[in-house]
């Protein structure tokens, strides 16, 4: 896995409202936009990294258009800017309906799996 990308890619999105909405609306699309405009990026002031592993794989890339936050734990990406972001995207639509916290609630459920086992290494 490309861990470093994909929390890029998550870390970048938390910070913009513009790509989280457009990530919400349109995964794949935002997706391919990011990495051909913004994902060779070091910073937005236009510096370019130089690695060769700069793409998702196709599980990684799945994940990230299935919106599958479980699978993207699994994978290795950070929880952090992980729940940021789905919280940025689904939270007033859950807290609707489940009250305050609400995806909160259900981010922690579906990864109750998981408790007493370390999170998969974020080496690169």
């Amino acid at each position: 896995m490309s861990r470093y990308y994909v929390n890029k890619f998550l870390f970048q999105v938390d910070r913009s409202p513009e790509l989280l909405a457009a990530y919400k609306a349109a995964p794949a699309a935002t997706l391919e936009d990011w990495e051909c405009t913004q994902g060779d990026r070091l910073d937005q002031n236009g510096g370019h990294e130089r690695t060769t592993w700069l793409h998702f794989t196709p599980e990684e890339r799945q994940a990230l258009q299935s919106q599958d936050h479980v699978k993207l734990f699994e994978l290795g990406a950070h929880w952090f800017p992980t729940l940021q972001v789905f919280v940025g995207m689904f939270e007033k639509d859950r807290e609707a309906v489940g009250g305050p916290l609400a995806y909160q609630k259900e981010f922690a459920a579906d990864l109750s799996h998981w408790l007493g086992r370390s999170h998969p290494s974020v080496e690169l």
